[in-house]
């Protein structure tokens, strides 16, 4: 072989090469841009004009963004990072959740004492009341994310496919965190031909909805106390302490709460996600007493102490909402906090019992009716006897927890 040979050899070998590179690099380039566009279109937009105003307008509203009336001390990065090491082995179930699947027939019969209620994961919830259907936060994707491919996954399908619920009249946002504002199944919902739902949400969180075609019609902003009706039932947005933001820069600039749904003499309260506050008590006076309460145990750790009730500060704002049985929701389907996946309910179970308060905790996908719920603690004891944390360690949790 000549050199001139050779040398052509070498210069097709770098040119292969340099294809191979810059068409890696284009491929990055163009998966990088399709993802970082899914995660734009998710993140949704911000408030503007007459919604901005509005926002404005609200006694939570000052120095540019949404306050608590108690402030949030909260975010002890350190404890965060370090939790992490500590996480339980169990922060995820090992073994296949007995999940309610299908039956889907039982909504095509009205629930016999005009309220029911099926827990179908999370925070999501389908309630029956008033001949309506209502849903909390439904969240129907694979993970709680802006990015399809990246983010908590869920342990399980669905107990029951969105196409087999009722007609939905009214789904229920407590506020814009992924895990309980899902644009999928938001954009799902809304383009069900047979339904014709209304989105109830906290001001500013239908600036994103508008944002994804959502009909503004279809949108209904409320402040806290604000209520919005359907034909016999009124739904109702009470305070929360929580926070809200989808991106790093946008934090609490849109509001956070919790609902009463009132249909006659049939009351239900749905937490939302929320820390220990006072406002629990006015709750119970102005709206209660409560039938059902959809109330937050899940998610809770002394680094956030205030985001999120630890399961006995649930049991205690059952009371004070005036709350006659817990139905525990915000646990069982994603891993956000590093206490085991089962702990909350083993918790919420013990506290309820030591203060005699009734509690109902459903296998995901299994419905009830709380007139028909007996005076005993518990439907079912459908999840694994794990190792607990020891009597000391617990107890020193809950009083930093409690600070």
């Amino acid at each position: 072989m000549d050199m001139s040979q050779a040398s052509m050899r070498s210069q097709h070998r770098r040119f292969s090469l340099r294809k191979m590179l810059v068409g890696g690099l284009l491929l990055l380039a163009v998966g990088f841009s399709a993802a970082l566009a899914q995660a734009w279109d998710a993140l949704g937009e911000s408030a503007q004009g007459a919604r901005l105003a509005r926002m404005q307008a609200s006694p939570q509203w000052h120095d540019g963004r949404f306050h608590n009336p108690q402030p949030l001390a909260n975010d002890d990065l350190w404890k965060i990072i370090m939790g992490a090491f500590h996480a339980s082995d169990d922060a995820a179930p090992k073994q296949v959740v007995p999940v309610m699947q299908g039956d889907h027939l039982r909504f095509a019969t009205p629930p016999v004492s005009g309220l029911r209620a099926t827990w179908l994961g999370h925070a999501t919830t389908l309630v029956e009341i008033g001949g309506h259907a209502v849903l909390t936060d439904p969240i129907w994707s694979e993970r709680a994310s802006p990015v399809s491919w990246a983010g908590p996954k869920r342990w399980y399908a669905p107990p029951v496919a969105l196409e087999d619920l009722p007609p939905v009249d009214a789904v229920l946002i407590s506020h814009d965190h992924y895990d309980h504002l899902d644009k999928a199944t938001i954009v799902t919902i809304a383009a069900m031909k047979a339904w014709n739902t209304k989105f109830i949400v906290p001001l500013g969180v239908g600036a994103r909805l508008a944002g994804w075609g959502i009909a503004e019609e279809r949108i209904v902003e409320l402040d806290w106390w604000e209520s919005s009706k359907l034909p016999g039932v009124e739904i109702v947005a009470v305070p929360a302490r929580h926070t809200s933001g989808r991106y790093l820069v946008d934090r609490d600039k849109t509001l956070w709460a919790g609902f009463a749904i009132i249909a006659g003499d049939q009351r239900v309260y749905y937490s939302g996600d929320t820390g220990m506050t006072q406002q629990f008590s006015e709750i119970g006076q102005r709206l209660g007493p409560f039938d059902l309460s959809l109330m937050q145990i899940g998610e809770y750790d002394e680094a956030w102490p205030d985001w999120h009730l630890n399961p006995e500060q649930a049991i205690q704002a059952q009371q004070m909402v005036k709350g006659k049985l817990t139905l525990p929701v915000h646990h069982g389907l994603l891993n956000l906090a590093y206490h085991s996946w089962t702990e909350p309910m083993d918790r919420a179970l013990a506290a309820a019992e030591q203060s005699n308060v009734r509690i109902a905790i459903p296998r995901p996908g299994e419905s009830l009716e709380p007139a028909n719920v007996p005076q005993s603690a518990i439907v079912t004891h459908w999840w694994p006897q794990l190792p607990a944390p020891s009597a000391a360690n617990l107890t020193q949790s809950l009083t930093r927890e409690a600070q």
